[in-house]
């Protein structure tokens, strides 16, 4: 099983000021300790499903470049990238800069977007959802033509493009990986199954093994075989979790076909408790296969 780090929050104390520093450090010490991917969020608003709308938050491909540039291994994608955000042209131009710049260590993380107060107060068209599912597609498929020898035409109900240059082209081969986020069972992962080669799963295990037998399903119909996408999930468990809390709950999510768990940065010395717990859990969590769900 792979350990990715998620940063979902970036209200450290003293920040603005601490944020630069603090992101550094986290980013440093995930590498040193085995993590595979860190990731940010696509947001311009902090989540108020959750956390304060005013709470700090970094445009994502930004803080990516940031963190590609303290960093020699580490993969970057951003979990995950509202389609509504970014001409998908330009989308796929910011994802090849930073994978070739970072040595070929970027993804593509997408997903239809959701949130509408971000786009309503800063300007920024939002669409009804069928649409924003039809333009997902058509991003997709942008970006996979952009990062081929063809440099032709793109027409799309909703996105023209004369011609879909992408020089340079990307490190990544065959191209930089691409997650679809969510787990809509008619669109998403159909999606997922035609074009993604990772998921991103949230909920519990019931959840997650029904979303993978949904997706094996999806599979079958296109002719894939479910084996070539991963399957990720962030960790459910409380922040005091302990390390015998997370190996059992990696090991039950394992059972049910995910193979990599994500973790996120906790306590005012985020990279201090990243190291701490998780760096003696990755040669650990390595160990622990995923099986396919029934």
């Amino acid at each position: 099983m792979h350990l990715d780090l998620h940063v979902p929050r970036f209200s450290w104390p003293g920040w603005p000021g601490s944020i630069g520093p603090t992101v550094t450090a986290v980013a440093q010490t995930a590498e040193g300790i085995g993590v595979r991917t860190l990731s940010f969020m696509d947001h311009w608003f902090q989540m108020d499903r959750v956390w304060p709308a005013e709470e700090p938050m970094l445009e994502g491909y930004t803080a990516l470049g940031y963190v590609a540039a303290k960093t020699q291994q580490l993969r970057v994608r951003l979990l995950v990238t509202g389609v509504t955000y970014r001409h998908p042209g330009l989308l796929a131009k910011t994802v090849t800069t930073l994978d070739v710049l970072s040595g070929g260590r970027a993804e593509l993380g997408i997903g239809a977007a959701w949130y509408e107060r971000e786009h309503r107060g800063l300007g920024v068209p939002f669409p009804p959802t069928a649409e924003r599912f039809e333009r997902l597609e058509e991003a997709i498929q942008i970006c996979l033509q952009m990062w081929s020898d063809n440099n032709g035409p793109y027409q799309g109900k909703h996105y023209q493009l004369a011609e879909t240059l992408c020089s340079p082209p990307p490190i990544s081969t065959p191209r930089p990986r691409i997650l679809i986020g969510g787990g809509g069972e008619r669109k998403t992962l159909r999606l997922v199954a035609q074009y993604a080669d990772a998921c991103n799963f949230f909920g519990d295990r019931a959840v997650i093994a029904h979303k993978v037998s949904v997706l094996r399903r999806h599979c079958d119909a296109v002719g894939r075989d479910p084996r070539e996408i991963e399957v990720t999930t962030t960790l459910m468990l409380p922040d005091d979790a302990s390390a015998d809390d997370i190996l059992r709950e990696a090991e039950a999510l394992a059972a049910v076909g995910v193979h990599t768990i994500m973790a996120r940065p906790t306590g005012p010395n985020p990279a201090e408790t990243l190291e701490a717990l998780w760096g003696p859990l990755v040669p650990k969590l390595a160990s622990i296969m995923a099986s396919p769900a029934p």
